[in-house]
């Protein structure tokens, strides 16, 4: 069976449509299958939605956190979920094409454990923010030695890399990079991200930058290791000031210090407090794992099938 997870944060206008599209698509394939729709704390009424879509739906789970608790924690709610032998993670408001699904299950049944689902274009985006986020997916992908030039969340697991994942004990994860760090047999299925039929973005550009640096720091030391590089640079820069100095003092030629001392001291002080901010960063990264708190907290359940195991059991 194939379990189909879809993240969804006021997307009220949207689920059913969603729900209705690819369980059409699944069926005409006659793919054994289950939606599971995670309400991650949305304000508007797609829980309400989610529950006429559940009552309607056999086959259409749903599960809706007590508040907003992030995309990343989403995804993994429904891998928890998911009861499938493999596992696809798509996005509610139908960027991801649901035809690629079925070449991806095709290629699962061929015997490949993760298929993942490569941008080919990425659509209409600002040049800002295509810019931006090629310089983070570089990061990225020097960070983490994973390619992630063109990866996505759009993507099929294995029963065996869906156990792996719920199995890691971490609290922050970054899943587009963990799903490729697994391993397992994989390969790519190129898409075109298509426009959203309703509704906007809900990613701001605070919330992007918020975004990127969570992940940099959650599965990279990167950052720590530039606070390295940086002093680095920094020394043998200040030893050759140091040399021109001491040769110029015993020339007879030393310059007035004040502006190179107040240069210098902006200068360290600068690089000291982007310095100490970046380790502080991962001490409270550090101190938000040892907490050891859920990722997320589940409120309700709509046709779950391990509740009514237990009341047919009762």
């Amino acid at each position: 069976m194939l379990s189909v997870i879809i993240p969804a944060y006021n997307e009220g206008g949207q689920v059913g449509k969603t729900n209705e599209v690819i369980g059409n698509l699944l069926n005409q394939e006659k793919i054994e299958h289950e939606i599971i729709f995670v309400n991650d704390g949305s304000s508007d009424d797609t829980w309400d939605r989610l529950n006429q879509i559940c009552e309607h739906n056999a086959s259409t789970r749903a599960v809706c956190f007590s508040r907003n608790f992030g995309k990343e924690a989403a995804m993994f709610a429904g891998l928890e979920a998911a009861d499938g032998d493999c596992a696809v993670i798509i996005d509610c408001d139908l960027q991801h094409p649901p035809e690629v699904i079925v070449k991806m299950y095709r290629l699962w049944e061929q015997g490949y454990e993760v298929v993942e689902g490569v941008k080919a274009s990425r659509g209409k985006e600002s040049f800002f923010h295509k810019l931006a986020a090629k310089r983070f997916y570089s990061l990225m992908s020097k960070a983490t030695g994973i390619d992630m030039a063109r990866a996505s969340d759009f993507k099929l697991l294995d029963r065996k890399a869906i156990d792996e994942l719920n199995a890691m004990p971490e609290r922050k994860v970054f899943f587009r990079a963990l799903s490729s760090w697994v391993g397992f047999k994989s390969t790519q299925v190129e898409f075109d991200v298509r426009e959203r039929e309703y509704g906007e973005s809900k990613w701001s550009l605070f919330s992007l930058i918020k975004y990127a640096i969570n992940n940099v720091t959650s599965f990279s030391a990167a950052p720590m290791q530039v606070v390295t590089i940086i002093g680095c640079i920094f020394f043998v820069f200040t030893f050759f000031l140091g040399l021109q100095t001491l040769i110029k003092y015993i020339l007879g030629k030393a310059l007035g210090g004040f502006t190179t001392v107040i240069i210098l001291q902006l200068l360290i002080g600068s690089i000291t407090m982007i310095s100490l901010g970046i380790i502080g960063y991962y001490l409270a990264k550090i101190y938000d794992e040892i907490k050891n708190r859920p990722r997320f907290i589940v409120s309700e359940k709509l046709n779950d099938k391990k509740d009514k195991k237990e009341e047919g059991q009762v």
